[in-house]
C-alpha cells in the first residue's frame, strides 16, 4: 500500500512482475508512488528474470521486501514476488550440480536429495545448475533426471526444470497436437497470462517448436471460442482504464445478452478479449448495477461449452489470479480422483510469482488450507515436492 493506503501497481521486468506495497531508493529511503516504474535501461540490459541490477546509479530501486546478494559492483537486488520459491541465498551451481549427480550415481537414487535441493532453488538458478552439470559431467540434467525418475513425480521435477515461459509453450503444444484439443489448457494459459506474457510465449513455441502458436490454435478450434482465442494471442489489451466508456460497455454487454432473445456473443468477445483488467472491473460493477446480475451469472446463463469456459476464465483474472488459480488447484483435487496435469501446471508455474496469495485465497474460498488438501490428495515424493512448492499451511 502507499500512504494514501491505496494498492501499489505491478512493476514489470523483463519476463518478471512484482506486486510491492512500496518502493523505497535505497539511498534516502524516499517513498516513490509513481506507478509502473521499470528499470533504467542500463540495469535492464543486465538482468535476468526476477533481478533488477544497479549499474552505475545514484540509488537503486527495490520492493520492500528485498535479498541482497554478494556480487561486487554492480550489486543485485532480487525483486520480491510473492511466491513461495525464492532465490537460494548462498547459490552455488557447481555445488548443486555434484549433489544433484551423486543422487543418481550408482545403484538407486536419493529421490529426496532431489526434490529437496530443486523445489528451493529458483528458475533461474535451475538453469545454472542445468549448465554445470552438462559442463562437469558432459550429461543433459533433464535427461538424467527423467532416466532416474517415474510417473507424476518425475513429471513434476522435469517440469520445474523448463523456464516458465518454455513451460507454457510446451504445455500448449501438448495441449494441442494429436487427436484431439486438451482446450481446458488453452483457457487456463491464454485467460490468465499477461499480454507481455503471452508475446514471450508466442516467441518461446516458435523458437521451440518451429511453429506459428495462433496457426496451431486457429488450426484446432473453431466458432466464437476460436475467436476469442485469437484476440487473446494478440497480447494487445488497451491499457488502463476508460472512464468514458465504462457505462458504455456494461449496457453493450446487457444489450448483447440478458436484454435481448439470443446472445451477441461478438460483443462479450470483443470487450472481454480487449480491455484492461483495471477496466473491466469497474464495467463488471456498472453490469451489476445495471442488470442486477454479475457478469459471470450471465456468461453461464449465454454461453456453453469452452467459450463459456475461457469467458470465465478472462472476468475470473480480471477480478483476481490468485482466486482464480486457487479455484482451478481445489478442483483439481476435489472428488474421486486428482487431475494431476492441472495440479503440476498450477503448482509450477506460480510457486515464484503468487503461490502466497493464491494459498490466502485457497483458505478464504474452502475453509482449509491448500497444503492439507495436496496432503490427503497425493503421496510419496509426488506430494513431498508439492508440500514444499505450496510452502506452508494455513490451518
Amino acid at each position: 500500500m502507499d500512504g494514501k493506503g491505496k494498492p501499489a501497481e505491478e512493476l514489470y521486468f523483463p519476463g518478471f512482475a512484482v506486486r510491492t506495497r512500496s518502493l523505497v531508493t535505497a539511498r534516502r529511503g524516499k517513498a516513490w508512488r509513481s506507478a509502473g516504474v521499470k528499470p533504467p535501461d542500463a540495469a535492464r540490459r543486465r538482468c535476468i528474470p526476477g533481478v533488477a541490477a544497479s549499474v552505475g546509479l545514484r540509488c537503486c530501486l527495490f520492493a520492500k521486501s528485498v535479498t541482497f546478494f554478494s556480487a561486487g559492483d554492480p550489486k543485485v537486488i532480487a525483486m520480491a514476488a510473492r511466491g513461495t520459491v525464492k532465490p537460494f541465498a548462498n547459490f552455488n551451481a557447481n555445488q548443486d550440480a555434484e549433489v544433484l549427480f551423486k543422487a543418481m550415481k550408482g545403484l538407486g537414487t536419493d529421490e529426496d536429495a532431489i526434490l529437496q535441493l530443486l523445489t528451493a532453488r529458483s528458475n533461474s538458478q535451475r538453469q545454472q545448475i542445468k549448465a554445470a552439470f552438462k559442463t562437469l559431467h558432459g550429461k543433459d540434467l533433464v535427461d538424467e533426471l527423467k532416466s532416474e525418475l517415474g510417473g507424476k513425480f518425475e513429471t513434476l521435477i522435469v517440469s520445474l526444470m523448463m523456464p516458465p515461459t518454455i513451460f507454457d509453450a510446451t504445455q500448449l503444444r501438448d495441449a494441442i497436437k494429436g487427436a484431439g484439443t486438451d482446450e481446458k489448457v488453452l483457457v487456463e494459459i491464454l485467460g490468465s497470462r499477461t499480454p507481455a506474457q503471452i508475446r514471450d510465449i508466442i516467441a518461446a513455441y516458435k523458437q521451440e517448436f518451429g511453429k506459428n502458436l495462433e496457426d496451431d490454435v486457429t488450426g484446432d478450434t473453431s466458432g466464437h471460442f476460436k475467436r476469442l482465442l485469437v484476440i487473446l494471442l494478440q497480447a494487445s489489451r488497451q491499457q488502463g482504464v476508460d472512464n468514458g466508456a465504462i457505462e458504455q460497455d456494461a449496457k453493450a454487454l446487457f444489450a448483447a445478452g440478458e436484454a435481448k432473445f439470443g446472445t451477441d456473443e461478438e460483443t462479450f468477445i470483443t470487450i472481454l478479449g480487449n480491455r484492461s483488467a483495471e477496466h473491466l472491473r469497474k464495467v463488471f460493477d456498472a453490469y451489476m448495477k445495471l442488470s442486477g446480475y454479475q457478469i459471470e451469472e450471465s456468461i453461464q446463463r449465454e454461453t456453453s461449452g469452452s467459450l463459456r469456459a475461457l469467458m470465465l476464465a478472462v472476468v475470473k483474472c480480471a477480478r483476481s489470479v490468485p482466486a482464480y488459480f486457487a479455484e482451478g488447484l481445489y478442483h483439481s483435487m476435489k472428488g474421486a480422483g486428482t487431475d494431476d496435469h492441472t495440479l503440476v501446471r498450477i503448482m509450477v508455474s506460480r510457486s515464484e510469482l503468487d503461490m502466497l496469495d493464491i494459498r490466502a485465497n485457497f483458505r478464504r474460498m474452502f475453509a482449509k488450507s491448500l497444503y492439507s488438501m495436496i496432503k490427503g490428495d497425493t503421496g510419496g515424493d509426488y506430494r513431498k515436492a508439492l508440500l514444499l512448492l505450496c510452502g506452508g499451511d494455513d490451518a
